[in-house]
């Protein structure tokens, strides 16, 4: 029989422009915080997966299980890197709950980290696309900005999305980003100002885009008799991964990602729950249009309708699903490798009901979507603070 797996500890640091502070710094301090947080001792890890995209290009980094464990004090233990574009922590993640969940481990520290802001303009640009097909998209000058401008152009022109409902995506995340202390933009804006800001790829202006970022991010996963001892676990019910091909001109559609559809059928499969059991919900919101199609592709609503489904205010903390109720990747910072980690750090949180001022009331449930890339990687995770059954 399987193991369960909880998560008895969270932390992450400030996301943001880390100037002063290199990639060790902030690893270091999340994985801190994440230990001090589940009350137990860095002698009890027993293993450390880390998530990151490309310290090789960004920062001249490579070989980073060694390096977070050399400077978290966790040596000897096992550690090993994931690489997953902007999945890359929720695959670490994933993988350190199968490796508890088969008996091998029974305290793994999951961790994400990435020092974006080292590398300036078109360098980090490139770096990026690197999670793209080099020799299909790259080679001829399109960037994740002019990929997910692609996806989004073709859901306009097939279900009628306007321009409009996707600035509300920025504009929710940016309302839920002001009450987050760690989050890199803590202002609300407006549709008129979404709709005004500089053109980066047309339709998407700079305020569809989520930022360059610093961070880092880190949980404790345990096995369930370990978690029995702790206070307030918050149990891992599934965690599912799923692969489209990386290029766009090889889909059958630009208007859903097709790994997202199937790791959430694979995660709903395996709870028995279904998208109206959920509480509250971290989507991967890269760019605008990629929080409405990951509404339509998890089930929240129908498909073609995840534009009409946030202008009708279907996200906000008080309503029919919250979405990313601290700020999401546009708000909270998009520190490429360690996203995944945050999203559950702060699902974590949520349902653990310490979310303060952020906090979505009688929230048990929750789900976590990481994207890798346009979408050739999905990670779906659903997380709960007991035994989570169907509601309807």
């Amino acid at each position: 029989m399987t193991r369960r797996v909880a998560v008895v500890g969270v932390g992450y640091t400030k996301f943001g422009e880390h100037w002063e502070r290199s990639l060790r710094d902030l690893s270091t301090e999340a994985g801190a915080l994440a230990l001090a947080d589940s009350k137990l001792d860095g002698k009890d890890i027993q293993a450390l997966y880390v998530g990151n995209m490309s310290a090789g290009r960004f920062i001249g980094q490579g070989h980073l299980g060694a390096l977070a464990a050399e400077y978290a004090g966790l040596l000897p233990i096992p550690a090993t890197r994931f690489e997953a574009a902007c999945a890359s922590s929720a695959v670490a993640f994933k993988n350190a709950c199968i490796a508890i969940q088969s008996g091998k481990y029974d305290v793994i520290m999951a961790a994400g980290a990435e020092k974006m802001t080292d590398l300036m303009g078109t360098d980090a640009i490139a770096t990026l696309m690197g999670a793209g097909d080099q020799e299909w998209e790259a080679s001829v000058g399109l960037t994740f900005a002019g990929l997910y401008a692609l996806i989004a152009r073709r859901h306009m022109a097939v279900y009628g999305t306007t321009r409009e409902q996707m600035a509300m995506v920025s504009v929710n995340n940016h309302k839920n980003g002001v009450l987050n202390e760690r989050a890199q933009f803590r202002y609300e804006i407006t549709v008129e100002q979404v709709l005004k800001s500089a053109m980066i790829s047309d339709p998407l202006t700079l305020l569809d885009c989520s930022p360059i970022t610093d961070g880092a991010a880190a949980v404790i996963l345990v096995s369930e008799e370990i978690a029995r001892k702790l206070d307030n676990p918050i149990w891992v019910l599934s965690t599912s991964q799923a692969t489209d091909t990386l290029a766009l001109h090889n889909r059958a559609s630009l208007t859903g990602l097709n790994a997202t559809r199937v790791a959430a059928r694979k995660t709903y499969q395996e709870t028995g729950l279904s998208s109206r059991d959920i509480d509250v919900a971290e989507v991967h919101d890269c760019f605008s249009i990629n929080e409405i199609i990951a509404l339509e592709d998890l089930g929240f609503c129908e498909k073609g309708q995840g534009g009409k489904f946030v202008e009708d205010g279907k996200i906000s903390r008080d309503s029919e699903i919250p979405v990313n109720t601290t700020g999401g990747l546009k708000s909270v910072g998009h520190p490429v490798g360690a996203t995944g980690i945050r999203q559950l750090a702060d699902l974590t949180n949520q349902l653990r009901g310490r979310c303060g001022p952020m906090q979505v009331t009688g929230a048990n449930t929750g789900l976590a979507l990481n994207i890798g890339g346009s979408g050739a990687t999905a990670v779906v995770s659903m997380l709960a603070n007991g035994d989570a059954k169907p509601k309807r």
